[in-house]
């Protein structure tokens, strides 16, 4: 999995003004970022909004996704839920039909399962593919933990897990994760603020969000960290925090869809229940972004 040591972007989905998806707009994020030298996209994650798109939408994106990549970068699929077996049907579906370089699965959300039905979700969710599987631990979406030993247990028994998407905010989570695993399982930062303190303790990347418009300063820091440059990382990550901060002070994607629409790359609009960034954050982002053109050449 080497293709994962660097910067995978959750790539948001952007709709139109009468709120369909906005199939041009994506190929033209989807150059954006392979322009701005990330190392993968993901599909249908969480900042894609999935949980808003039919069926047949989610099918047109993935379609998108692949004709306008045209394999230029590997592409991870999400396909994630609190119902085991229709993930587990989802992920056959998708695996059979688009070949993904992996598939990304957030923790069941709602039900809020026990370590042992974590367990048991996983590895049904494992088992119904030979293509890598990245665990995705997001408490704050999921009303739930996965423990590091679960992490752990299954990163030593089930061959095709591969890596865990970290968003649980706990570096002494992190820290054991990556003091027991296995040698080839990665951590990868869920959280755009705190990628380069995981970095710190042996992560290998991230999976962004703010990468979406922002792809070449944050790469850029991945990378420095992977170089162990860690004075050029340290800087760019704190010209970079503020605009990370408030990314998320309105929900996920609303933050990065307004940054977006600032640089001209989309629409703002998301979907209910979001809502689109309040004008008071529109006015803070645009004075953070004003700042970063002498630094990143950002036009």
């Amino acid at each position: 999995m080497e293709f994962m040591h660097g910067t995978g972007v959750a790539v948001v989905t952007p709709f139109d003004r009468t709120g369909n998806v906005d199939f041009p707009s994506l190929k033209k994020i989807i150059d954006h970022l392979i322009d701005g030298g990330v190392e993968y996209l993901v599909a249908l994650g969480t900042t894609g909004e999935s949980a808003t798109l039919t069926a047949d939408e989610q099918a047109k994106v993935i379609e998108t996704f692949i004709e306008h990549n045209a394999g230029r970068v590997p592409m991870v699929l999400g396909a994630g839920g609190n119902n085991t077996v229709a993930v587990v049907e989802k992920v056959k579906q998708f695996t059979e039909k688009y070949q993904p370089a992996a598939i990304l699965s957030v923790s069941p959300y709602y039900n809020k399962p026990t370590a042992k039905g974590l367990l048991a979700h996983y590895k049904a969710v494992a088992g119904a593919t030979d293509v890598p599987v990245i665990l995705y631990n997001v408490p704050g979406r999921t009303a739930s933990n996965i423990p590091a030993e679960v992490t752990l247990e299954l990163a030593h028994e089930v061959p095709n897990i591969v890596a865990v998407k970290e968003a649980s905010g706990s570096l002494d989570q992190c820290m054991t994760i990556v003091r027991e695993k296995p040698e080839d399982f990665l951590l990868v930062s869920g959280d755009d603020g705190l990628t380069l303190p995981m970095m710190s303790i042996g992560g290998v990347g991230v999976i962004s969000v703010i990468g979406n418009a922002l792809p070449r300063p944050f790469t850029d820091m991945v990378r420095a960290a992977l170089a162990n440059e860690w004075e050029k990382a340290r800087e760019l990550h704190y010209q970079l925090f503020p605009l990370m901060n408030l990314n998320f002070a309105e929900g996920n994607p609303a933050g990065v869809k307004q940054l977006m629409a600032l640089q001209g790359i989309c629409e703002k609009g998301v979907r209910l229940p979001l809502v689109e960034a309040s004008q008071d954050l529109a006015e803070q982002m645009q004075l953070e972004f004003e700042k970063l053109p002498g630094a990143f050449g950002i036009k």
